[in-house]
């Protein structure tokens, strides 16, 4: 008689932790993006930029730094740059004109508005749904397996169950994460 092979839930659950550390990565990503009182090279590195009839982002075209608290200063590798550059900011929606000034261009960020604080709070909610939403996604791929595996009598009952509070433990954990970046961006915003 041939012995049944037994799976370790722990892999499973192993195997999906780089995929939320995924999401969590996404998550940092866009709310770098989202706009607060400060400027942040983020707001504009990746603008698409048309160039020669070719798009490429900003950050490939330009030099971009913050000189003040409020102020993004853009140096194009080439003069040829700055109108492309500029026409792709004007579409962006930063709440701030470019303004050339002789070989680099700036931008002023000036103080939110209410109306606007309360749409990147909106937006803000919307990104961290979106996240967690593929991390419940992942916790029910993960558990669909372990199921399976315990259906198929290669994972004991006790360890299915074991599985299911390790699960849930890891899902509660990145939950959290997702809950300090989300707050952290929104004392950001309503500074």
């Amino acid at each position: 008689m041939m012995e049944k092979e037994i799976f370790d839930y722990k892999e499973i659950i192993d195997k999906i932790k780089p995929e939320l550390d995924k999401a969590i990565s996404f998550l940092d990503r866009e709310l770098a993006k989202i706009r607060t009182g400060r400027a942040s090279i983020s707001l504009v590195e990746d603008i698409v930029v048309e160039c020669f009839g070719q798009n490429f982002p900003l950050k490939q075209l330009a030099a971009i730094s913050i000189p003040e608290p409020k102020q993004i200063l853009i140096q194009p590798w080439d003069k040829s740059y700055i109108e492309g550059i500029v026409r792709a900011l004007e579409k962006t929606g930063i709440g701030a004109n470019p303004i050339v000034d002789k070989e680099v261009i700036r931008i002023n960020l000036p103080p939110l508005s209410e109306e606007y604080r309360k749409e990147l709070l909106k937006l803000l909610s919307q990104k961290k749904e979106q996240v967690r939403e593929t991390i419940r996604r992942w916790r029910e791929e993960a558990w669909d397996k372990i199921q399976e595996g315990y259906r198929q009598g290669k994972i004991r009952e006790d360890d299915k169950f074991r599985a299911k509070d390790e699960l849930q433990d890891l899902v509660d954990e990145y939950n959290e994460k997702i809950e300090e970046i989300v707050e952290r961006k929104k004392k950001e915003i309503e500074s």
